[in-house]
């Protein structure tokens, strides 16, 4: 019984509904966890993600803005988190216990804010929330709970590694790959104890991007790319890694994200 858990940020989860659907029905994934969701939790759209076998579903949402939602055909433990990061009452972070065999597994799903348009805290408050985030998640730890793995998933917002974006160069003072970003964010991975599993299954050296711009006329033969979403876990479930899995093509469906679902395998 293998695992396998999806992340995804859908852009507005009831206008992209169908989308949705398409790919639990395409590629089943065990868990999906969505970020963007952009709606309440009392009108989250449940009922067509229960009739597909996805019957434990926990949501922080809110309206408009943000929204994270973890769906998933394993049963979920009551012991849910929603921490608000920077307490600015934003919807970015659901955390949920499961069980998996032998293994108890916490999911963090996050959804890290963009940061505007100008990589400066002074005259871009946007950016200053970003950096403030960040610095939170420091605290955040691969092995906080005893006898308990992690996993952390969501769109981070950061691409952290030079082939990460398109251009390294002419992205260097562009907000999601500023040296400021990305060193905070590699922080984060170092301090938590966090492992990179998209990159231990893709190189450091090869691209690797999740998101491609609506400004682009043609976003597959400009592929002006970034990895702006993530899959990290604890050390112990490294080498339980089988398979990631960028589903490049979803891109390219019918009023489409400008993100694309990424989903992880494991042989437990």
């Amino acid at each position: 019984m293998a695992l396998s858990i999806a992340t995804w940020n859908i852009n507005s989860v009831r206008l992209r509904m169908p989308l949705v659907e398409h790919f639990l029905k395409t590629f089943s994934p065990d868990i999906l966890c969505l970020q963007e969701t952009k709606c309440p939790n009392d009108l989250f759209p449940s009922k067509p993600l229960k009739a597909l076998g996805y019957e434990h579903i926990v949501i922080h949402g809110q309206k408009g803005y943000h929204g994270v939602a973890t769906i998933s055909r394993l049963p979920l433990t009551e012991i849910v988190e929603r921490r608000d990061y920077c307490g600015v009452g934003d919807a970015r972070h659901v955390s949920v216990l499961f069980h998996h065999r032998n293994k108890s597994i916490r999911l963090h799903n996050f959804y890290v804010p963009a940061g505007g348009d100008e990589p400066d805290r002074t005259i871009n408050t946007k950016f200053g929330h970003k950096l403030d985030f960040i610095e939170e998640m420091k605290l955040l730890h691969a092995e906080a709970e005893d006898g308990i793995s992690s996993i952390l998933v969501g769109d981070l917002n950061i691409a952290p590694l030079e082939h990460d974006v398109w251009s390294h160069k002419q992205l260097l003072k562009i907000v999601s790959h500023t040296p400021i970003e990305t060193e905070g964010l590699t922080d984060v991975m170092t301090k938590g104890a966090w492992v990179d599993l998209m990159r231990r299954k893709v190189p450091a050296e090869e691209k690797l991007y999740t998101w491609w711009s609506y400004r682009s006329a043609d976003w597959q033969a400009a592929n002006k790319g970034r990895r702006l979403d993530h899959i990290w876990s604890s050390a112990d479930l490294d080498p339980h890694l089988t398979d990631i899995k960028v589903i490049r093509e979803a891109r390219g469906w019918e009023r489409p994200s400008d993100h694309v679902p990424v989903i992880a395998e494991f042989d437990f």
